[in-house]
């Protein structure tokens, strides 16, 4: 890891793979949910990436009980 990279418990935002990794949660899954949920507080897009605000996210998954 170099001095630029920030560990992705750090993140304010995830891009779909690190979301993935982080939430193990499959990327087409997460990919799904967005579409779903397009004007979600925890959803933004940077041009057409999806990014998933880490913090919203986890308080959403913590309300689930499954996905």
């Amino acid at each position: 890891m170099s001095n630029t990279d920030i560990p992705v418990w750090e993140k304010y935002t995830l891009t779909i793979e690190e979301a993935s990794k982080y939430f193990r949660i499959g990327e087409k899954k997460l990919r799904r949910l967005a579409e779903e949920n397009q004007g979600a507080c925890w959803l933004m897009m940077n041009g057409n990436r999806i990014q998933i605000k880490r913090k919203q996210f986890e308080k959403v998954i913590d309300e689930l009980d499954a996905i």
